[in-house]
């Protein structure tokens, strides 16, 4: 079958679907993952065809609306920035998911190309599946964390989506311009969005593990936690000599980084993380990131990109922005975390880790301080109950099989004829 994956973001928004991708192949499915250029390398080394998207996530978070973007945060304030951030991101978004799902036969769509891609796959005839990283559907169990954990209580969540449905975004207007260029009826973005939430027959599955956030009782049937979804790690990689001789060279450090988040802090968060880690008393694993990070100190070493499944089960802790793919590799290591959130679902994650047992608690990026980041620090390494409970939560996680339950959620989709 002819599978097309659709993903647009940061590294964490793309990486957990190259694990997808590649379990699909080996079922022998033929696959091809459609996302921005700056991914292309990581896609290919799983033998996927690569399909461009014109989107530039990093060069966008690196404006200076980007980083007003950043600086918000959640509340009132970050949604009306990330609605700025969308319209800036729906410029070209249409026509790339267009381009990107011919030849389909079937396509599964992340978060940020979930509307686009749902109408296109309607007007091809074709079956089209959501991926989502953190809960997408409203419940009463716990706050959307599309809202960064801003609680409503249950009966407001339901109220809020209700009405969503109904009320008018500054998206409607290109929305009505791209159904008429796919000829289906014209519909605001709100409504498609609610539609795929309510429809029986349309599945929705959440690539986390049930032992982290259980499913809710009042999902509908067709919305599924199935598991995390580890990313595909690229053939021949080998550790840095000079990183592999840091870690013989004295006890497990503390793993820093902050992911997509802040490009052009460097300077404010690097003497931030030097001097928590000196006040602490551990020697640290600094990742630069799109921040541009460079902690300084015998016993510190600054790092490029090196996969989580390699490096994180070697700490002994892991301070990071709460990603959802960053937050599921430090839980599948079994290691304690510490959580600086800036946006969107983050506080969400930040809050899910300290209810679980294995953080002390988090501490948001924009207001980071040495003290708070090294008191975090000690608690995560010196209190052994956070290892404990995450050594547990990561062994029922390890027998979890998140990308095989999307590969039969496709064989489905296959043998009813591609309906």
């Amino acid at each position: 079958m002819r599978v097309v994956i659709l993903t647009i973001g940061s590294r964490g928004d793309v990486a957990p679907y190259t694990g997808v991708a590649a379990r699909l192949r080996t079922a022998g499915h033929d696959v091809a993952i459609a996302t921005e250029t700056g991914f292309a390398d990581m896609v290919r080394a799983t033998g996927c065809e690569f399909r461009p998207m014109s989107s530039d996530t990093r060069s966008m978070l690196s404006s200076e609306e980007g980083r007003e973007w950043q600086r918000g945060g959640t509340g009132l304030r970050g949604i009306r920035n990330n609605i700025r951030m969308g319209q800036r991101l729906m410029a070209n978004l249409g026509e790339d998911v267009v381009r990107a799902a011919e030849g389909a036969e079937v396509l599964l769509l992340q978060r940020g190309v979930m509307v686009h891609g749902y109408l296109v796959a309607k007007a091809m005839g074709v079956p089209s599946m959501a991926l989502e990283l953190f809960p997408g559907v409203p419940t009463a169990e716990f706050p959307l964390p599309s809202l960064g954990g801003l609680s409503l209580g249950p009966r407001g969540t339901r109220l809020l989506t209700r009405l969503a449905a109904h009320m008018p975004t500054p998206f409607d207007g290109a929305m009505r311009e791209f159904c008429q260029r796919l000829g289906l009826p014209p519909t605001r973005f709100a409504a498609v969005r609610a539609e795929m939430l309510e429809n029986p027959r349309y599945p929705i599955l959440h690539g986390f593990s049930p032992s982290v956030v259980p499913r809710p009782g009042d999902w509908r049937p067709g919305v599924d936690v199935v598991g995390y979804w580890w990313p595909e790690r690229a053939p021949g990689w080998e550790p840095p000599p000079a990183l592999v001789d840091f870690l013989a060279a004295g006890p497990a450090p503390v793993f820093v980084g902050f992911g997509s988040m802040s490009p052009g802090e460097s300077e404010r968060l690097s003497g931030i993380v030097s001097a928590a880690l000196r006040r602490a008393r551990v020697r640290g694993v600094v990742q630069a990131g799109w921040a541009g990070m460079t902690a300084d100190g015998d016993d510190v070493l600054t790092v490029d990109t090196v996969p989580h499944d390699w490096l994180f089960p070697q700490m002994a802790a892991v301070v990071h922005h709460g990603g959802a793919g960053t937050t599921g590799a430090g839980l599948r290591a079994g290691v304690p975390a510490v959580l600086t959130p800036v946006l969107a679902d983050q506080p969400w994650w930040a809050e899910r880790l300290r209810l679980v047992g294995v953080s002390p608690g988090s501490a948001p990026l924009k207001e980071l301080s040495v003290e708070r980041l090294a008191s975090l620090i000690r608690q995560a390494v010196t209190d052994e109950s956070y290892r404990r409970r995450a050594r547990a939560l990561a062994r029922r996680i390890a027998v979890e099989d998140g990308a095989g339950k999307v590969v039969m959620a496709v064989e489905r989709i296959e043998r009813a004829g591609g309906r």
